[in-house]
């Protein structure tokens, strides 16, 4: 699977979060169904993501890019450290949660 493809088209046809501090209020309710980080990505949000996801039972990806990698994939002309899919959309995204 094109990880990069299916961010883009989850972020257009689907319903995403993106940023730390959104991210972890969702994680903390339950809500989303997988969390994508970059591999730069703070230690300490990095463990507090992984701490809240696996009280929550939410799959945690890793993306192989940079933050400013993520950011320009969900077209954003910023980083981003991490995101939260609460719905998918058209896209295969959940699929990384089984790799």
């Amino acid at each position: 699977m094109d990880v990069d493809k299916a961010i883009t088209l989850t972020v257009k046809t689907g319903k995403v979060v993106l940023g730390t501090k959104r991210t972890l209020r969702l994680i903390k309710q339950g809500k989303p169904q997988l969390v994508i980080i970059s591999k730069n990505c703070p230690k300490e949000t990095l463990e507090e993501i992984l701490y809240y996801g696996k009280l929550s039972e939410i799959s945690v990806y890793t993306y192989s890019g940079t933050s400013w990698d993520l950011g320009a994939v969900c077209g954003r002309p910023h980083m981003v450290a991490c995101m939260a899919v609460e719905q998918p959309g058209d896209s295969k995204i959940l699929k990384l949660k089984e790799e």
